[in-house]
């Protein structure tokens, strides 16, 4: 049934093999059609051998989406694929998908303007998200997916999705219906945000443990937070107060002096993946961790420096 299912898939979407490809999924699958796009994602099965549970528990699938500020990236960027294969090591399940990029080819307004665009743009890529759950829910045990144990992550763009995703979820807000009782098995943003023109975020359901992972110099994703009247942007720092004050779990991961390079170190900052995944998640510790950083080895610049680079505006 996968190798049906995986062919069927692959020709749906559009992918092929390649000598060139690094690391290949195990399998790529249409989840969805909208606003006439075929939105896609890639299965990246446990690396055979490797071990899929600690004590008895079974390790999560960790879903991701990628970065590039709404406006582009994909879901089989190379840059991820080393990545991939270090979870697949450790016995984790990878599904990284697609979504709809709002600003893609968009000019970018000013001032109040702006921030509803990138609202918009996130609110889309939060409900493209939800509705790949979904589909994993419906179908992902047909290739190996317990949806019911799953991780959220993201990067950049993708990591405002992961937050975003889990915090419509837990308001009730998502136009996906999830079955009742379900939750994530945690959130894993790669210097993320909360977009929000209604205040201060706020979670009517304790959100999933979250593991931060932000700069403290970051000018693309802000990492405290921007704020006017109703709107603002709640980056990682703001974000972790509010779990704090209210005592939900999370681990959050301050590198000292570094900006958005952030959002493209999961290579790096995998020890720190790994004692969340493995602790918080798998054996369900609610551990929360704050912890600020000083690493000469944590990625150097690159890309954007900041908002204005990125989009000019």
């Amino acid at each position: 049934m996968l190798a049906a299912l995986a062919s069927a898939a692959f020709l749906t979407c559009g992918i092929f093999a390649s000598a060139q490809e690094t690391y290949s999924p195990t399998g790529t699958y249409k989840f969805a059609v909208k606003d006439g796009q075929e939105l896609c994602l890639d299965y990246y099965s446990p690396a055979t051998g490797s071990e899929t549970a600690i004590d008895g528990h079974a390790k999560p699938t960790v879903l991701f989406a990628f970065g590039g500020g709404f406006k582009g990236g994909e879901r089989n960027d190379k840059g991820y694929q080393k990545w991939f294969k270090m979870l697949n090591d450790e016995g984790y399940a990878v599904v990284s998908i697609d979504y709809r990029l709002g600003l893609k080819g968009v000019a970018i307004k000013k001032g109040l303007g702006q921030v509803r665009q990138f609202r918009n743009a996130a609110q889309l890529a939060a409900e493209d998200l939800l509705s790949a759950v979904k589909y994993l829910l419906d179908n992902g045990k047909a290739f190996g997916v317990d949806a019911r144990n799953l991780v959220i992550s993201g990067s950049s763009a993708g990591a405002i999705a992961s937050l975003e995703a889990d915090w419509l979820f837990c308001n009730g807000r998502s136009n996906e219906v999830l079955p009742e009782g379900f939750d994530f098995a945690g959130v894993m943003p790669f210097s993320g945000a909360i977009i929000t023109m209604e205040g201060k975020p706020s979670y009517k359901k304790e959100p999933a443990p979250t593991a931060f992972f932000h700069g403290t110099a970051d000018k693309v994703v802000n990492y405290k937070k921007i704020r006017l009247f109703g709107w603002g942007i709640f980056g990682s720092d703001a974000l972790a107060r509010i779990f704090k004050k209210n005592g939900y779990t999370y681990n959050i991961f301050r590198y000292e002096g570094h900006g958005h390079e952030i959002a493209e170190s999961m290579t790096q900052t995998f020890p720190e993946q790994l004692r969340f995944l493995e602790t918080v998640v798998t054996r369900g510790v609610r551990r929360s961790i704050d912890s600020s950083i000083d690493d000469p080895e944590a990625p150097q610049p690159s890309g954007s420096k900041n908002r204005k680079e990125l989009y000019g505006k």
